[in-house]
């Protein structure tokens, strides 16, 4: 066949599609993943997971980003995020155990340039917190723990001793951690709408201190009914995949949990 043909027949086969979009893409929320998902790897490891998952938001943890880090520092942090397509929307969870690590962690996040901080306060610095939200126009996500840790166990817990607080300091919706303590994460987000900031997505064996983390949607939370409740509630946050098993070889497990949450994002109407 003489060049010319050949050149023909190219240009004449249909272009090979490409992607389609993220699942999420049009959704109001947002899918992330919690910096402490990558606690045995660096941020270099950490950014190219998310490129292969195609995750483009990340809550910054200060084993990646210390809280002493110098503004330079800082810079260079965000200045190879941002080469990644990445956007880190949020830091911690960091504990605050006194008044003088709650005005590090807000200074911290002021110079990071982020608005959100997921935050453990002892309950008795609360009214600290309050202060420090109103100081700063920040927003505080206190990170609920299940049954392992007596502060903040449940979404009820944590909605308990902020109602009454300013209206900025609220909730990290850990579903794993809530279904653990013998709640119900879909009928939470639905109650506690108003106080949820963020939200970390997994999966766990049973509804008890005696369940585990596992893969998403190899356990018990009803992810097609979460997804509604986003939905419903119209909640604009972040779903950060918060990997907790195999963590020193977590990437398959990161790559199945996205892929079935991105899955169940597609297939539930």
């Amino acid at each position: 066949m003489a060049i010319t043909s050949l050149v023909s027949v190219a240009q004449d086969k249909p272009e090979r599609p490409g992607p389609q979009p993220a699942p999420e893409t049009g959704e109001k929320f947002k899918i992330g993943m919690a910096g402490f998902t990558f606690l045995k790897f660096d941020i270099d490891k950490a950014l190219e997971t998310l490129q292969r998952t195609d995750v483009h938001y990340l809550c910054i943890k200060d084993f990646h980003l210390p809280l002493t880090s110098t503004d330079e520092q800082i810079a260079a942090f965000k200045a190879k995020l941002a080469s990644k397509g990445v956007t880190g929307y949020a830091v911690g969870p960091i504990y605050l155990k006194s008044e003088a690590e709650i005005d590090k962690a807000f200074e911290y996040a002021k110079k990071v340039g982020v608005k959100l901080i997921i935050g453990v306060p002892n309950y008795e610095l609360l009214p600290y917190v309050d202060k420090k939200v109103k100081e700063y126009d920040f927003k505080l996500a206190i990170h609920l723990h299940g049954p392992d840790i007596k502060t903040y166990p449940d979404a009820e817990d944590v909605w308990n001793h902020v109602k009454d607080l300013d209206p900025r300091i609220g909730m990290c919706l850990d579903i794993g951690h809530d279904t653990r303590n013998g709640k119900d994460p879909v009928a939470d987000l639905k109650k506690y709408q108003s106080r949820v900031f963020d939200i970390h997505i997994k999966d766990v064996t049973g509804k008890t201190k005696l369940g585990y983390s596992l893969e998403v949607g190899r356990g018990v939370i009803n992810f097609p009914a979460f997804v509604k409740m986003l939905r419903k509630v119209g909640y604009t946050g972040v779903c950060s995949l918060e990997h907790e098993i195999n963590m020193d070889n977590p990437f398959m497990g990161i790559a199945e949990s996205i892929g079935y949450f991105r899955g169940v994002i597609r297939s539930t109407k």
